[in-house]
């Protein structure tokens, strides 16, 4: 009896010990998982589009059109007015210089005359032709074109604020819709010495290769006027680019060096320079090569970790 009370009393210690220890477990596990979610908040983490920052080329330019023109073209009129009495040429036909063109008839009721002969003035290739037997003419009226085979000209007119930037020998990007995917290259030729007064425009005439005689008199031509090139600069999307409070800036990605699992980005103030068609030209504060965010970048600040989600291609050469 004695025996089995003493092993019931050991048993119930026993059972006592085991709790309690347990319990004082339990409590400082809670108590140190309560202070380690206390100490480490989560760091933020941002995603954003990146693309990487280039050296090369960018031109600022003007952007006009008009018609090709033959760059030696001469009218052939007729030295007496009256009707048109025979026409001997057909266009595109060559003629050389002396070569009758036109007869014209200056008679008039009760009176005869012979015939007045216009001449081709120049050797070359007819490219007009609006004269028409029968019709009454004046010594004022062009008979004929003819275009002497001194190249091609485009003629533009350029808006009175551009003015300035015009100067001769400009180089010129020119394309039509007749050949498509097609770039040909010209200059600026000649620059009128007067501004027209009733439409503020200037006359400006560009010489254009054409190469292959893929280019026709008659033809309407896009052209780029280079007013500024600049060579091995750093350039990037404007997108890149914040402005607040006066200072222009945009995020630098760079390794994280506390966890190399992770990037961050460092805030770079920088100089633009000119802006052409989204593309910018940094100046100062960046180098090529650099991977810069071009997106969701308006939340960031200088240190924030991030997360690269697409990488786009750089901005060609």
């Amino acid at each position: 009896m004695k025996t089995k009370k003493l092993r019931l009393t050991l048993s119930v210690l026993l059972f006592t010990v085991l709790f309690f220890s347990g319990c004082e477990r339990i409590k400082k596990f809670r108590e140190k998982g309560k202070a380690g979610a206390e100490g480490e908040k989560p760091v933020p983490v941002f995603a954003v589009n990146t693309t990487t920052a280039v050296k090369g080329q960018i031109q600022d330019y003007i952007s006009l059109a008009g018609d090709i023109v033959a760059g030696s073209s001469v009218d052939v009129y007729s030295e007496a007015a009256g009707k048109v009495a025979e026409v001997y040429v057909a266009v595109g036909q060559r003629v050389s210089r002396g070569q009758d063109v036109a007869a014209v008839d200056p008679s008039r009721p009760g009176m005869e005359f012979r015939w007045s002969m216009a001449t081709a003035p120049i050797g070359g290739t007819v490219v007009a032709l609006p004269a028409q037997v029968g019709m009454t003419i004046s010594q004022a009226v062009p008979l004929a074109r003819i275009s002497g085979g001194g190249g091609l000209e485009i003629k533009l007119y350029v808006a009175e604020r551009f003015i300035s930037k015009m100067s001769m020998n400009l180089p010129c990007i020119i394309t039509l819709d007749a050949w498509p995917g097609e770039v040909f290259q010209g200059s600026i030729s000649e620059v009128a010495p007067t501004v027209d007064p009733t439409s503020r425009t200037m006359e400006v005439r560009v010489t254009v290769r054409n190469p292959g005689n893929k280019l026709k008199a008659g033809m309407f031509a896009k052209v780029r006027i280079i007013t500024e090139s600049k060579d091995n600069i750093v350039k990037i999307p404007a997108s890149a680019m914040l402005s607040r409070f006066g200072e222009q800036y945009l995020y630098v990605v760079q390794p994280d060096p506390v966890d190399s699992q992770f990037n961050l980005v460092r805030k770079r103030i920088v100089k633009p320079g000119i802006l052409i068609d989204g593309v910018l030209e940094i100046q100062d504060g960046l180098a090529p090569d650099e991977e810069i965010v071009v997106r969701g970048q308006t939340l960031l600040e200088d240190g924030t970790r991030v997360n690269v989600i697409d990488r786009t291609a750089p901005i060609k050469n």
